[in-house]
């Protein structure tokens, strides 16, 4: 006899999410690999207004990516028991931080198996997110969420900890809170771009939030225009005082305009509490507007919610291919796309003269996301007919 997993009922409000931020998602790595090397978006010194907003509209990702994985899992217990639940998280968090390490790494963001240089990322630290749930959910629902909210709001308090201050037990810390090297000698450097206490704290708190999408629309509904408009008006008022809530505090600058996106620079790595407030207001503010109702413009982005860990392997190599053909085409050559970029931050070793316009990078992206969609359709369609266990994992 074949083992079946039963599927839960499926939240479109969530799935929505979901897909919106993928989508925007790609829009980061395409200008990752095809931006201007050198050129920061949060530096203001060399930013511009369009390149800043076009690095500021992605921070949502990362948070939604990480709450939405602890709604996720409270809702899955429609299906499992907490054991069954627990089990799962245990085994899909190993299993990402497998696919981060091998897959992703090797086929996807770097096109090498040159482990001299491995950058720990995301789908890294939500793996040990999925393990640490997976202990946290024998707890009552309750205390799981304080526990993700009081590490979201207090831990800015340990910013002035610095790893080179606690010795050998510095790659410690730049694993739990601050990014830095975790493994550095001649053959191999392992940095930790995702340090893991902020994001086990938004896992947390996504599982809390879980509990708020049993209850019946009106009574939920209220409830999350609350928290978007508590959250966006905790981080105003938060951020305009400019003494707690993230390393960077904002300041005047050469006119209006940039004094604003200095209010908005808040810093990600790792994710500030005002950094979180700022992104995770608004998120709630969507979830609340397509609540139960879904705007007919926005149901094809529900394909790329329902298969999200398929979308976000396929969207990496596609993109990486993408730079190589155009490498090829400007360059005759290709092998800086092969070559690991060191500790600059990119994806891949820019070739001189690297880098295209924002308006060519939008329309690599625009690429994108069209040509994944009818293979994230089959995907899904393909997926839902059938109940095998493994494909719970994807």
């Amino acid at each position: 006899m074949n083992v079946v997993a039963i599927k839960p009922i499926r939240l479109e409000s969530v799935d929505l999410l979901r897909g919106i931020v993928m989508i925007i998602m790609a829009l980061d790595h395409v200008r990752d690999f095809f931006g201007r090397p050198g050129l920061s978006p949060t530096d203001l010194a060399l930013t511009t207004i369009p390149l800043f907003f076009t690095r500021w509209i992605t921070h949502i990702c990362a948070p939604v990516f990480f709450l939405l994985t602890g709604t996720g899992a409270y809702l899955s217990l429609q299906s499992k028991s907490q054991g069954e639940l627990s089990r799962f998280l245990f085994r899909r968090g190993l299993w990402l931080i497998f696919l981060e390490l091998i897959v992703l790494r090797c086929f996807a963001w770097q096109f090498n198996f040159d482990y001299r240089l491995t950058m720990l990322v995301v789908i890294w630290a939500l793996g040990w997110a999925m393990v640490v749930l997976s202990a946290l959910v024998y707890l009552p629902d309750e205390i799981v969420a304080v526990f993700g909210v009081g590490m979201i709001a207090s831990h800015n308090l340990l910013d002035s900890v610095r790893s080179a201050s606690l010795g050998r037990f510095a790659p410690v810390w730049n694993v739990l809170h601050t990014p830095g090297l975790i493994v550095a000698n001649p053959k191999h450097l392992v940095f930790a771009a995702y340090p893991l206490i902020p994001w086990l704290g938004v896992t947390a708190a996504g599982y809390g939030l879980g509990k708020v999408f049993r209850w019946v629309p009106e009574r939920r509904r209220p409830f999350l225009l609350c928290l978007g408009i508590g959250l966006t008006t905790a981080f105003v008022l938060v951020r305009a005082v400019n003494i707690y809530g993230d390393p960077v505090p904002w300041t005047v600058q050469k006119s209006a305009a940039f004094t604003a996106i200095s209010f908005l620079n808040t810093t990600k790595y790792p994710p500030s509490l005002l950094f979180l407030l700022m992104t995770l207001g608004p998120a709630m503010l969507l979830l609340w507007v397509v609540d139960n109702r879904t705007p007919r413009f926005l149901r094809p982005t529900l394909i790329f919610g329902r298969v999200p860990l398929f979308y976000y392997v396929l969207h990496a190599a596609l993109i990486h291919l993408l730079a190589v053909a155009v490498c090829y085409c400007r360059y005759g050559r290709v092998h800086w796309m092969f070559e690991s970029p060191g500790l600059s931050g990119y994806p891949i070793t820019p070739p001189p003269g690297w880098g295209f316009s924002l308006l060519t990078i939008y329309l690599i992206w625009a690429f994108v996301v069209i040509a994944l969609y009818p293979v994230c359709r089959w995907f899904g369609r393909w997926k839902q007919r059938r109940s095998d266990v493994w494909l719970s994992y994807l």
